[in-house]
């Protein structure tokens, strides 16, 4: 196990300079950053060449990237057009961001694997035909639509929240917003669930367990459940950098100020070092997410076993 770790690791240092070159080489044509300082009005030639120098923007792009991580490997990711430094920005969005994460995951795991059992159990009757179309309902309608019309029957019409989310975001605040956001993993990790259960249930371990008259809660729990998640746990751990990443809408919807409303207001004002910054620290997360996923199947499953 510590040897497959360490590979892994190890395997984590080319995908991380691989995806941090790649975004830095993409945000770097979206246009010119400093045409967006100097507000309507065009940079006089003068006052655009200082910025480029002061930004280090009249390097070429290559030395760029490698000032760049140079600067990541020291905890520096550089500073805002506003003079503001990203990790400030960092320190303030990412907080409320992973409270929000925790609380669609746990949506996701509590809600979906539980839709997920009963539906596989019972497939075919009328509980899971109702479980299918209403997670095909939530699957066609955008987040952007759940999102306001929770906003709106929840906040506005009946008073039970607060339309738009304090500053401070306790996990309170952040249940109906982590519901919208979950909303669509919600159904996929339901139907997973449901097909992976209902194929395991006529396995001959299951079969096996039944025969020598084990319980039926057992059964459940310690042999068709452990190896259903497989497919599950390796969705949800790809969806946790996914649901931080793609926040924007549901955390503009309720005013959370969090990665996704940076990510919108950096890619909006052409702020590379914001845009660069937060994405970087995503790809760490999605890095650490799918290691720790790997590790989980061992647990689930005792035959799977790392050299």
């Amino acid at each position: 196990m510590g040897r497959y770790v360490v590979r892994r690791l190890l395997q984590m240092i080319p995908v991380f300079i691989g995806s941090t070159l790649l975004i830095f080489l993409m945000v770097n044509v979206m246009g010119d950053p400093i045409a967006g300082l100097c507000g309507d009005k065009q940079c006089d030639a003068a006052t655009s060449a200082q910025l480029k120098k002061e930004f280090g923007l009249d390097e070429p792009v290559w030395q760029q990237y490698l000032t760049y991580m140079g600067h990541v490997f020291t905890g520096d990711f550089g500073t805002a057009f506003n003079g503001q430094k990203v990790t400030e920005l960092m320190a303030t969005a990412f907080p409320v961001t992973i409270r929000l994460t925790i609380v669609a995951i746990l949506i996701e795991i509590v809600i979906g694997i539980t839709l997920g059992v009963i539906t596989g159990l019972k497939r075919g009757r009328p509980v899971d035909t109702s479980v299918l179309l209403l997670t095909l309902v939530v699957i066609s309608i955008p987040t952007f639509v759940t999102g306001l019309l929770l906003q709106l029957l929840l906040g506005v019409e009946w008073g039970w929240i607060k339309p738009s989310v304090s500053t401070e975001a306790g996990f309170g605040e952040l249940l109906v917003p982590g519901l919208v956001l979950a909303s669509v993993s919600l159904a996929y990790v339901t139907r997973l669930t449901r097909t992976s259960v209902a194929e395991n249930r006529r396995s001959d371990y299951v079969r096996t367990a039944v025969a020598k008259g084990l319980p039926r809660q057992r059964v459940i729990v310690r042999h068709l459940l452990r190896n259903s998640l497989i497919p599950v746990v390796t969705f949800i751990g790809t969806d946790i950098g996914a649901l931080m990443g793609g926040a924007i809408v549901t955390e503009r919807i309720f005013n959370i100020h969090g990665v996704g409303y940076q990510l919108y207001q950096g890619i909006l004002r052409q702020n590379t070092q914001t845009v660069v910054g937060f994405v970087t620290v995503l790809v760490l997360v999605f890095l650490v997410a799918n290691l720790l996923v790997d590790l989980l199947y061992a647990v689930l499953d005792p035959r799977i076993r790392y050299a």
